[in-house]
């Protein structure tokens, strides 16, 4: 894969298309997006600096731990962080169009873990009831 930055008249940019792009550079473009320096993102998942510049340089990768890390802490998919596939970090643009759906879809997913532990408590409730029942 090339990382050779295409050349406009306003200057180089990186080529970030699924062909081109590596793991450093959606590293970079993520970390930037979400407003991080090399050293705050290093610091925050406690790693040296150092580190994450030969991450973002495809010179090392992290580990998966690490990556998961990343994923979280950038607010990127681990599958866009990895591969490229799928929607890579959000515009600065300010929100679009399906953003409130988006939200309203995200408000639900973050109910869905006490909604589980409230089934899974009744359950094992239903559980002991039988177990008394039968024995």
């Amino acid at each position: 894969m090339s990382r050779e930055p295409q050349e406009r008249a306003d200057g180089p940019v990186l080529d970030f298309t699924d062909d081109a792009a590596t793991f450093g550079d959606r590293l970079t473009l993520s970390r930037e997006a979400a407003g991080l320096d090399l050293a705050q993102l290093a610091e925050r998942i406690g790693v040296r600096p150092q580190t994450v510049r030969s991450w973002e340089e495809d010179r090392a990768e992290p580990r998966s731990n690490r990556l998961q890390m990343l994923a979280g802490m950038l607010d990127v998919s681990l599958v866009w962080l990895i591969s490229g596939l799928g929607p890579g970090p959000r515009a600065a643009s300010g929100p679009g169009p399906a953003e409130p759906a988006a939200l309203a879809c995200l408000a639900d997913l973050r109910r869905l873990p006490a909604e589980q532990a409230r089934l899974a408590e009744r359950l094992g409730t239903l559980e002991r009831r039988l177990q008394v029942l039968l024995a």
